[in-house]
């Protein structure tokens, strides 16, 4: 009886009443006070990506700074390479902004300042080669008519329809067209949209197609440039295509650099979307902000004019080597 007597005590509904209201008192207690959220674990990818846009912005700010601070740096091609710096200047930050964000300040909001400001920077960029290597191919085509007014006009209708481009393909996901409400339309890059995505890729193949044809018609002048020089100062054969073969290099240096940074990210943003690894993506786009470390040394610092500037900024003089330095055709 004993026994019959506990077990229906330890059985009473006022204990599993009790019970149960102790349980509701812990839940509600737990919901006031949640437990600490896990340590945040950075990704070494985003780290590498800061990384890399520490190393543009600092980088490109000192062309823009030399360009900006310099009155004699206001031709046409000064404003253009001004131009390209300044987009991968904007594309450093947006880097590093998208770092900070993406750990510290997470939104809906963020993410699409974020990715318009990335998505403007670079396309102001690509748009920049293009423009810079239109006013070498000018340069040389119209040598005789090419240092006028027309020229700077052409200059700053370039760099308002270029910059006005690149602004609105920014403001795009800014404006509704993400995929933060539907994630099956989402790209490689999210919140971009594939659409979004595609037609940016698409925009990349032909402004390199059309870059790669100006190039192929930029080596004809030169060559024909080099031999006309060779034929009036009797220059030997020898010289000529030494001469030719520099000019020819430099410009394959200058296409292949832009193709192998750009081309396999923007194939694989066509042919990839969100259910891809993302490893594949980081991988495919660190290169393409390496060609934006890569502009400066190409279109800035190997320019005379520029180099002669950061001379006088660093030691207050400039080398012999610099001032008695002639251009020639090798130089585009």
């Amino acid at each position: 009886m004993n026994e019959d007597l506990k077990a229906n005590l330890s059985g009473s509904p006022r204990d599993s009443d009790a019970g149960a209201v102790a349980e509701n008192v812990s839940a509600a207690v737990s919901s006031q006070f949640p437990e600490p959220d896990p340590e945040l674990v950075v990704n070494p990818w985003d780290i590498v990506l800061c990384t890399s846009g520490t190393l543009i912005s600092c980088e490109n700010a000192i062309v823009v700074l030399i360009i900006f601070h310099n009155p004699s740096l206001r031709a046409p091609m000064f404003l253009l390479i001004g131009s390209l710096a300044l987009a991968d200047l904007l594309a450093g930050i947006g880097l590093i902004i998208n770092f900070v964000f993406a750990y510290l300040l997470q939104s809906e909001a963020t993410k699409l300042v974020t990715i318009g400001l990335i998505v403007a920077s670079f396309s102001a960029s690509v748009c920049s080669l293009l423009a810079i290597t239109v006013d070498r191919y000018l340069s040389l085509y119209y040598a005789l008519t090419y240092h006028s007014e027309r020229t700077v006009t052409f200059t700053y209708v370039m760099l308002i329809m270029l910059w006005g481009t690149s602004i609105c393909l920014g403001l795009l996901p800014v404006m509704g067209w993400n995929c933060l409400r539907d994630e099956s339309t989402c790209s490689v890059v999210r919140p971009l949209t594939k659409n979004n995505a595609a037609i940016l890729s698409i925009s990349f193949l032909f402004m390199f197609a059309l870059m790669l044809q100006l190039y192929i018609q930029i080596c004809k002048i030169v060559m024909r440039h080099a031999h006309q020089i060779a034929l009036q100062h009797h220059f030997l054969a020898t010289s000529h295509y030494v001469t030719t073969q520099k000019g020819v290099s430099t410009l394959a240096i200058i296409l292949g650099t832009f193709a192998a940074c750009w081309m396999p990210f923007t194939l694989y943003s066509l042919i990839a979307d969100y259910t891809y690894p993302s490893i594949y993506t980081y991988a495919t786009l660190l290169p393409a902000t390496y060609n934006s470390i890569i502009n400066p040394v190409i279109y800035a610092f190997r320019n005379q004019e520029i180099q002669k500037a950061l001379c006088l900024i660093c030691c207050g003089c400039i080398p012999s080597s610099l001032s008695q330095r002639a251009r020639s055709p090798s130089d585009v």
